[in-house]
């Protein structure tokens, strides 16, 4: 059976309760001291706070009312030591829960660029590069923020406001009794309120990951936006993009900020209620005021907690959804698996063979039966015009994709059936465009194979000709090489690229036109660093130039997704109807321009 594409099963996508559970089982248990530390102090700082409120009534009653100097004392040093333990507890809730929210984004970091490094090259064709990075730096902290809000909600603002109100009920259980009633329809609206907040959140983060992307893509072309004065035409793509989001981002604001007036106006209206009946008692019918004094003290105390705890569920769809879109990440995107036989690949001649091979991107084929063999040590060629099919071959032999029908043998070996760790680690590859990554020269060199030393590096570099060039570097190999090699020319990124290949001294080298894209100097210096890589190494080579390859052990000729020729140069340059004659009596009057 040969591996596919497979996708796991989407979160539910409805409920923020599917994402609470599933963040508490990744996270919780490797968390479980730290989260029973962080509840502790959020219950003192709870309790601390309803304490406050409590001993009111003994505040107002005994010092003010029956005037008990003996109690002062007491009841100071008693509220002073509640307010000293709640600052404790809430310095230390604090940093704990900051610590484990880092730990949190940390970890997610690590796995989802772990995720994506095992995504395969068919996933990252449909996607926008830009699009992935907005989408992984906005919405890793959605995971962090679901967990904080459910431990500081549930525990401080949820216990705060549950021992307030028994303060509240035991001090006049009739005005707590109208509280109660009164709040209903406040819930009501908060609801209301968090669904379209729900819908308005996912909107934006879409339209923030196309801003990001947007100027992404406008730094890394920039020179292409110069040359071609498109710095007008961007303005305005760009600026309508950051309207949209300005816009998304208001609405998101008036959404949430909705919850202000209703909280206000709620509370007002208690607390106007409360002191009115209040008043009316003193003055009526001559009752204490320590137990009103401790009831309104515990009603304006436990505002703070509900307000929170009304926003709770607009700041809770705001984290989910942010959850939920990396997790759509996580979980929707393709994998392309090892079969569970896999074994690893054993490499002795380091021989190619494509049988029957039949490959296609969508729906139309892009190979058609494709059939030819690499021998091992030797070079073959791929030669063709465009859209032949020759880098999709170059692509297969990796694994970055896999045929629809047809096999793929390495010494005999079906490449489906081993693991693409081993198959990989027997290919060195060198692509058109040659890529750098951050660091210094050698450090891009040692990318090739990282145990390797300096000198092996150094040696690499030499056979592919930019030992010299290095050295002429300010710092030699320890330059930095600017974002994708920008501070070197397009030969010697290409050469250390080649550098990087042979440093990893790998039996198999693919060369994808590693030479179409260099002027005539700079392709005389690759040519001959390729010349001292191929040595000894099976080596499939596409050919844009005819000139590169007219050494080649063998040279297939493909046209529309087939294999129509094979052979030599001087055999095939003989056939007088065949596709490579005619390419080649092309090329020859001007051997470096391209057909």
């Amino acid at each position: 059976m040969r591996p596919s594409e497979t996708q796991q099963k989407p979160v539910n996508s409805d409920s923020i309760t599917s994402i609470l559970k599933r963040i508490i089982a990744e996270n919780g248990r490797d968390h479980v001291w730290g989260y029973a530390g962080a509840i502790s102090c959020l219950v003192i700082v709870a309790l601390s706070t309803a304490f406050t409120a409590w001993i009111m009534k003994s505040i107002i009653n005994e010092a003010f009312a029956n005037r008990r100097a003996d109690l002062v004392g007491i009841i100071c040093l008693s509220i002073f030591a509640a307010f000293v333990m709640r600052g404790f507890a809430s310095y230390g809730q604090a940093v704990i829960l900051s610590k484990i929210g880092n730990n949190i984004v940390a970890r997610y970091q690590q796995r989802t660029y772990s995720h994506l490094m095992k995504l395969s090259l068919g996933f990252y064709n449909q996607a926008r590069s830009a699009h992935i990075v907005a989408q992984v730096n906005q919405n890793i902290s959605g995971v962090r923020d679901v967990m904080n809000l459910t431990v500081t909600s549930t525990v401080r603002d949820m216990l705060t406001f549950i021992s307030l109100l028994a303060v509240m009920v035991v001090q006049d259980p009739l005005l707590s009794l109208a509280v109660f009633i009164t709040a209903p329809p406040l819930l009501y609206a908060l609801r209301y309120i968090s669904k379209r907040l729900r819908a308005a959140t996912k909107e934006a983060i879409h339209v923030n990951t196309h801003v990001v992307g947007a100027m992404q893509e406008t730094i890394q072309g920039i020179a292409i936006v110069k040359a071609f004065t498109m710095e007008g035409e961007l303005e305005r793509k760009v600026n309508k993009l950051i309207g949209t989001a300005e816009s998304r981002a208001n609405r998101i604001a008036r959404l949430s900020e909705r919850t202000a007036p209703l909280t206000e106006s709620f509370a007002g209206f208690a607390v106007a209620s409360v002191l009115a009946y209040a008043a009316y008692r003193s003055i009526y019918n001559n009752v204490p005021p320590g137990a009103f004094f401790s009831f309104v003290t515990a009603l304006l105390l436990a505002y703070d907690p509900a307000r929170r705890l009304a926003r709770l569920q607009v700041q809770m769809e705001r984290a989910a959804v942010n959850a939920r879109m990396l997790y759509e990440l996580l979980d929707m995107q393709p994998h392309q698996r090892d079969l569970p036989d896999a074994k690893a690949l054993v490499v002795t001649e380091a021989r190619i063979e494509f049988r029957d091979v039949t490959f296609a991107y969508g729906e139309d084929n892009v190979l058609n039966g494709v059939t030819f063999v690499a021998e091992g040590g030797k070079t073959t060629a791929l030669v063709g015009p465009s859209g032949a099919g020759k880098s999709t071959i170059i692509t297969l032999v990796p694994r970055f994709f896999d045929p629809k029908s047809g096999d793929i043998l390495i010494d005999g070996q079906d490449i489906a059936h081993v693991t693409k760790q081993s198959l990989r680690e027997q290919l060195a590859y060198v692509s058109q465009q040659p890529y750098l990554f951050e660091g210094s020269i050698r450090d891009n060199i040692r990318y090739g194979r990282p145990e390797a030393t300096d000198a092996e590096c150094e040696e690499a570099a030499r056979l592919a000709y930019a030992h010299d060039f290095i050295l002429a570097q300010p710092q030699g190999y320890d330059t930095p090489v600017g974002e994708n090699g920008v501070t070197l020319s397009g030969g010697q990124r290409q050469r250390l690229s080649i550098a990087r290949a042979l440093v990893r001294n790998a039996p198999i080298l693919l060369l994808d036109e590693a030479t179409s894209a260099l002027d005539t100097e700079s392709e005389a210096a690759v040519q001959k660093a390729l010349d001292e890589a191929m040595v000894g190494r099976t080596v499939v080579v596409i050919a844009h130039r005819l000139s590169t390859v007219v050494r080649a052990d063998k040279i297939v000729v493909m046209q529309q997704g087939r294999v129509i020729e094979e052979g030599n140069h001087e055999t095939l340059a003989k056939r007088p109807d065949g596709l490579y004659a005619r390419l080649n009596n092309l090329q020859r009057p001007a051997a470096s321009d391209a057909y």
